[in-house]
């Protein structure tokens, strides 16, 4: 893949609204950190976490310039063995994020913004909501913020057999481990837990709400090419049924896809793309059960 194949689809709207999305989901984090997670000891998950353990060691690196330059090695290799596109998200969401986290300190260091120093199990609650939803942010537009997605992805590449869920979770164990190593308690270890867990919940609700979503009928002549495409880049199930205009009398293939709210923009765009003239009825669906929405009920 060369950068112009990267390039070709390129549209000024969906990168504004895109960034939009990233500034937000960045000052969201940005501001958990600073007020909640550093000046409690507390390590993030992943480079950030990282950065934050070496930031206590050597207060005169930032955080943010820190997590940067650990990602960079990632993201090189990302570059090399991942794809082209998804990299330069990655790189673009990673200097905002890192220019968020420390244009945020210096604020707090004028006095605008405090650091709560208080109770460190609520310390720990909040900034895994505020980082939670800042990434969730970052998701919804198809980005990451690097660190350990970017590693598990490489890892993977690896150890093909292992889940990404269980890379990241090691990528995050070892450095809440070395969190509590350098600070020198394990109350720190314990208090990341909490806040990792706070994070990945709420960023879960926004990513998959709470079992509703949308239906989408796809009336088109190119159904095997839309469910395709479904499948393979949106990562959702389709189904294709033939059918016949009653009106028309033309023969069309009609597909069937259940997805979340925030993916059906990109579903839409992408059928528009394949298929100009399809006709698309998109309607509501209470609740979802099965793979990659909630799960049947036990009895179910």
């Amino acid at each position: 893949m060369n950068l112009k194949s990267v390039f070709k689809n390129f549209n000024i709207k969906d990168f504004a609204i895109d960034n939009i999305y990233y500034v937000l989901g960045c000052m969201l984090y940005a501001l958990g950190v600073n007020i909640f997670a550093i000046p409690n000891n507390i390590a993030q998950s992943g480079i950030t976490g990282l950065a934050i353990i070496i930031n206590y060691l050597v207060p005169e690196f930032p955080v943010g310039l820190t997590g940067l330059l650990l990602n960079i090695p990632l993201i090189i290799l990302a570059w090399i063995f991942i794809g082209k596109a998804f990299t330069l998200k990655t790189l673009w969401t990673t200097v905002i994020l890192s220019l968020c986290i420390d244009g945020v300190a210096s604020v707090m260091d004028t006095g605008i913004i405090s650091a709560y120093t208080g109770d460190k199990l609520l310390a720990a609650l909040f900034c895994g909501a505020m980082c939670g939803a800042g990434i969730a942010l970052i998701i919804v537009r198809g980005a990451t913020s690097g660190g350990t997605d970017v590693l598990g992805r490489l890892l993977k590449k690896i150890w093909p057999h292992m889940t990404m869920g269980t890379m990241i979770l090691i990528c995050d164990a070892v450095v809440v481990i070395s969190a509590a190593i350098v600070f020198g308690s394990v109350d720190s270890a314990m208090y990341a837990a909490i806040l990792i867990f706070a994070s990945s919940e709420v960023m879960d609700h926004i990513l998959y709400g709470t079992g509703s979503g949308k239906m989408l009928y796809i009336f088109t002549k190119k159904g095997t090419e839309v469910a395709e495409m479904i499948t393979k880049e949106c990562r959702r199930g389709a189904t294709i049924i033939e059918g016949k205009g009653g009106y028309t009398g033309d023969t069309n293939e009609l597909v069937i896809c259940a997805a979340r709210s925030h993916e059906i923009p990109r579903i839409r765009k992408k059928v528009k793309e394949l298929d100009p003239e399809t006709f698309i009825i998109l309607s509501e669906a209470n609740e979802i059960l099965g793979k990659g929405f909630n799960p049947p009920a036990a009895g179910d």
